[in-house]
């Protein structure tokens, strides 16, 4: 059995976003030896709409606090606190802040670092 791995939040440089939002990849294969997913923890501050991407796999998130949509190619789909989303793997989506608090997700990938990732 292996050993288990704990990494706080505050030990994982963030990455930075617009709006003084960001996001921190927290289990990753540099932090946890033979990890094959992971895992990461993002803040969006009201008004915060980041640019499109898609994955190679799949993308699993839970919306700890707030509300606000995903932008897909000509649809939006909203999601509020409380809601787990799945965005299938080669996806084109927007991450949108819509209301007035911070929308918290925790977010993960079945790959062992944020997977390989296109963006506009």
């Amino acid at each position: 059995m292996g050993a288990v791995t704990v990494v706080p939040l505050d030990s994982v440089e963030p990455i930075e976003l617009p709006q003084e939002s960001w996001s921190r990849m927290l289990v990753t294969a540099a932090r946890v030896d033979g990890n094959t997913s992971s895992l990461g923890y993002s803040v969006f501050t009201p008004g915060t709409v980041v640019g499109p991407v898609k994955h190679e796999t799949e993308e699993l998130a839970y919306v700890v606090a707030g509300s606000g949509e995903l932008r897909l190619d000509g649809e939006a789909v909203p999601f509020q606190e409380g809601d787990a989303v799945h965005i299938p793997a080669g996806t084109w989506h927007a991450v949108a802040n819509s209301g007035d608090a911070d929308v918290i997700m925790v977010f993960g990938f079945p790959h062992p670092e944020y997977p390989p990732t296109e963006r506009t």
